[in-house]
């Protein structure tokens, strides 16, 4: 199979294309390199692998690709709480527009398309584990956070919307918290930031009281949802909860990290209005309920928080001081360029 990965030269899209080459598929990567990087695609065998940089915003580029291919897994969005909330604008419309060009090129030439959505979907509802059909709990529109949430919910809609009404075989995921090797703490990610400040002997920065608890997923496990889902017809037309169901307090990651790295670093509890804008709401609890995906495809986690850490200490370990690396993939010029 030819697959498109928007965003493929992310953290998510690298190991995912990484997986497909693997296994015999061939693998075309959009993405914009805005937060991307080709580097993190190193991994992936050349000849494979082809590498077009531009922007699911152009829709002419995202047309000729999605022609090119079998199957698409849009990544392609805004990430980080960080570059959420610098560029609020931006994301809305990047999130929207893009998710309209993806879907309706494959509507066009009859593409099966998997919509990745996120945790933020569910807003501040106190469910105490999220269920794919619960209520969507948001405040203002004028809090940037909710924007996000909401241009998310928008591309929900849209991949529902195409799937019911034109019959295009679309699915959704919604992402919480994934982690691993390859993934930068740039964009507000908290569990890269803390084991770079812990590496570099800076005080691990926890926001708020650090009693708000997260589920961390594996990105090896979350490569394998996806892939499963994509494979089982049964899941066309429907959305899925992908992640961890083991909680943990963000204080709690921090001393886990400060034991993983042999750390000498402090924790600093950072009150969310001293980074944050006013009003920046955060939810208490964030635990997926991901009894459908494990009826449909007996899809678990099998990668345990500690050796999540591990892994990503390894890696960043690895990387100082950094080191340049060489472009995989048969480079092409696109058509048509986004910029």
């Amino acid at each position: 199979m030819r697959y498109l990965v928007t965003g493929g030269a992310g953290f998510i899209g690298s190991h995912l294309s990484a997986a497909l080459v693997r296994r015999g598929d061939e693998v075309v990567v959009l993405d914009n390199l805005s937060t991307g990087d080709v580097r993190n695609l190193a991994r992936v065998e050349d000849s494979s692998l082809e590498f077009a940089q531009g922007s699911v915003l152009d829709p002419l580029l995202v047309d000729e690709l999605v022609n090119r291919v079998d199957i698409v897994v849009h990544l392609a969005a805004a990430v980080g709480v960080e570059l959420v909330m610098n560029r609020p604008l931006r994301s809305f419309i990047t999130n929207i527009r893009g998710s309209e060009n993806v879907l309706e090129a494959a509507h066009r030439y009859r593409r099966k398309v998997l919509i990745a959505s996120t945790s933020e979907i569910y807003g501040k509802s106190d469910q105490p584990a999220f269920k794919e059909d619960g209520d969507r709990v948001l405040g203002s529109p004028k809090v940037d956070r909710w924007a996000y949430s909401t241009s998310k919910a928008v591309d929900e809609i849209l991949a529902f919307g195409y799937h019911r009404e034109r019959g295009l075989p679309t699915l959704v995921v919604r992402l919480f918290n994934t982690v691993g090797p390859g993934q930068t703490g740039a964009y507000g990610m908290v569990l890269p930031r803390l084991v770079e400040q812990a590496l570099t002997g800076k005080p691990l920065t926890v926001y708020g009281d650090g009693r708000q608890t997260r589920c961390f997923c594996h990105v090896d496990d979350v490569v394998r949802a996806i892939l499963g889902l994509l494979a089982d017809e049964r899941a066309e037309g429907d959305v899925f909860n992908v992640g961890s169901t083991k909680e943990i307090t963000i204080a709690e990651l921090a001393q886990r990290v400060v034991g993983a790295t042999q750390s000498s670093s402090e924790i600093s509890l950072v009150p969310y209005e001293s980074v944050f804008e006013e009003g920046f709401e955060d939810m208490r609890r964030r635990m997926p309920d991901t009894t459908k995906i494990h009826e449909l495809i007996g899809w678990r986690p099998e990668k345990s928080l500690d050796d999540i850490i591990s892994d990503v200490v390894s890696d960043i370990r690895a990387k100082r001081p950094a080191t340049t690396g060489t472009t995989p993939g048969r480079q092409r010029e696109p058509a048509h360029r986004y910029s």
